[in-house]
């Protein structure tokens, strides 16, 4: 496992930017995604459906990466490598998904997020870190 430094953390959760997720499909070819997240610790979580491609690509290899930049001058962007694991039914996840709600709809939409993302079909997905390659300031 690899920890996220304090400046990894404030970069990861500073805004509302998405995390672009790579998971690898059955036949090879990557499979890229947004997504909205938060952290838990080290631990990125983020929702996802049962039955989405991002899904089955992480029961059946459960390496990801998740890439989060900064589209703006001087252009920063950190990669987390990591493994996922899938929660069905758990009890944390309407918490998961009103908080994710709240950072990226705003306070006043968030529990609206939270049940909209927190029905029986919905999973939390755990992304423990395992490398971490972060850059700042990249054009000064």
């Amino acid at each position: 496992m690899s920890t996220l430094t304090a400046e990894q953390k404030e970069f990861l959760l500073q805004g509302t930017r998405t995390g672009k997720l790579a998971t690898v499909r059955k036949d090879g070819r990557p499979h890229v995604v947004p997504i909205w997240f938060i952290l838990d610790g080290d631990t990125l979580i983020f929702n996802t459906g049962d039955a989405t491609v991002k899904a089955a690509n992480i029961r059946r290899d459960a390496r990801v990466t998740i890439c989060v930049d900064d589209e703006n001058p001087p252009y920063s962007f950190i990669i987390v490598e990591g493994i996922a694991t899938l929660e069905a039914n758990s009890k944390d996840l309407k918490v998961w998904a009103t908080r994710i709600g709240g950072r990226y709809m705003g306070s006043d939409k968030a529990e609206q997020f939270g049940e909209r993302n927190s029905t029986p079909e919905e999973l939390v997905v755990r992304v423990t870190p395992t490398k971490v390659i972060f850059a700042r300031d990249l054009a000064e």
